[in-house]
């Protein structure tokens, strides 16, 4: 039989890849989504949640066409950037900061709102505020 003895840095990076599984959230967590919501306006379209708070905003959640990152409650600088997809628009990305107070229990579809098709100057709007299921008791926690 033979043991192997991990140390130094490889230990360090076991333990690192064994707790990066292991997050939890608490009974009341938030959810930010760059998704398009409602398709009833024109010049709304999704946005790509790039930072949050000056971080990368962690893993994507998938349930399917919808995507969105789970975030602690509270007040956070959020970074999105939007392209319009219209026909003949002037290109560029734009990036826009947009500072929130997310409360707990509740998914926001941040989006773009462009003054026409063909510009592409935009403003980050919340285009939906929904509650998440299985949030708030013992069965929420993941």
């Amino acid at each position: 039989m033979r043991t192997i003895l991990v140390t130094g840095p490889v230990a360090g990076f076991a333990a690192l890849i064994a707790l990066a599984g292991c997050q939890t959230w608490g009974p009341g967590w938030s959810e930010i989504s760059g998704t398009r919501y409602s398709t009833t306006d024109f010049n709304r379209f999704g946005t790509t949640i790039n930072l949050v708070d000056s971080k990368n905003p962690g893993p994507r959640v998938r349930t399917g066409y919808y995507t969105y990152y789970k975030l602690e409650p509270g007040r956070h600088n959020i970074e999105l950037s939007a392209i319009n997809p219209s026909p003949n628009w002037v290109s560029g990305i734009n990036r826009e900061n947009f500072i929130m107070d997310l409360e707990p229990c509740k998914r926001y579809y941040l989006n773009a709102q462009f003054e026409n098709r063909l510009l592409a100057d935009w403003k980050p709007i919340v285009d939906y505020v929904e509650p998440i299921p299985g949030c708030g008791s013992a069965t929420g926690y993941k």
